[in-house]
């Protein structure tokens, strides 16, 4: 038998703000903020598989949201849509029917085949990992991993997954391909003015996670001209942090959109691989 989990008074809490802010998800940038925000109050991870299928059982969706820098090889990896360790551990736990599922200490009976994926895992840079899913439905069913825990998660986390799945399900299916694109429509037209050249090459190095630093010492400026630089991209953007400028961008669909540069084809923080056979996007985090 479970055993019974009692939320305190502060889970109580936190619980109800996730749901409460799930409900304003209409695009991946308010997603990815969403799982970077409330639902790490819960669930403190460092990266998140985000799959969908169709009635098929086939993969049309999945989404790669981490809040730091991943290499391409990590992408490749965890991401590929055709044998990636995403869509072989969907296909695992959907098959044995054991969901929630988790590795570290405490986890289920059951759960033990889950380590094969974690020692892959490890190799990518992340260790340990809790899984859920709404199993298989006529139109559309999903399913979460949620990697790269600084401890072993435990059938606590599994329960708080457990109870935030149905939001997680119906925050993913609205993401739909066309709601991404009318909103980013809407945004542009309060965008102040393009971003020029320089501003987008510096934002592409911000978004392979260069420091202020390291930005002037690539582009032969001061770090003090890049901060400046960042402060009118913020201004232009309607933003305050580099986080948001960041998600924005993704929003706008502005590095699919540029004209080319290394720093803007590079790796994003936060990948977007999609989700039909042959189609990859990439969205920033930070």
């Amino acid at each position: 038998m479970e055993p019974v989990v009692i939320l305190s008074k502060f889970e109580q809490e936190y619980l109800l703000r996730a749901i409460e802010a799930s409900v304003q998800v209409r695009d991946l940038r308010q997603f990815y903020l969403w799982t970077q925000g409330q639902l790490q109050a819960l669930l403190p991870h460092q990266l998140m598989l985000c799959m969908q299928f169709d009635g098929a059982d086939a993969l049309v969706r999945l989404e790669c949201l981490h809040a730091g820098v991943l290499g391409e090889a990590v992408q490749r990896q965890l991401c590929d849509p055709a044998d990636g360790l995403a869509l072989r551990l969907a296909r695992h736990c959907r098959a044995s029917d054991r969901l929630p599922a988790l590795t570290g200490g405490g986890r289920r009976a059951g759960d033990a085949t889950l380590e094969l994926f974690r020692r892959e895992l490890q190799l990518a840079g992340f260790d340990n990992l809790v899984v859920h899913g709404s199993g298989r439905l006529a139109g559309a069913a999903t399913l979460f991993a949620l990697c790269g825990w600084k401890a072993a998660p435990s059938t606590r986390h599994a329960y708080f997954l457990a109870l935030l799945l149905p939001h997680l399900h119906m925050a993913l299916l609205r993401l739909s391909e066309s709601g991404v694109r009318a909103a980013a429509l809407d945004a542009a037209d309060t965008i102040a003015r393009p971003l020029s050249a320089r501003e987008t090459e510096i934002l592409g190095w911000v978004r392979e996670g260069k420091s202020n630093y390291e930005v002037g010492c690539i582009l032969g400026i001061s770090a003090l001209t890049v901060k400046n630089h960042l402060q009118r991209i913020y201004r232009t953007l309607g933003v305050s942090n580099r986080t948001h400028a960041l998600s924005r961008c993704m929003s706008l669909h502005l590095f699919e959109q540029s004209a080319g540069g290394a720093a803007l084809s590079a790796s994003g923080t936060a990948e977007r691989r999609v989700t039909t056979p042959g189609r990859a996007r990439r969205a920033p985090t930070r």
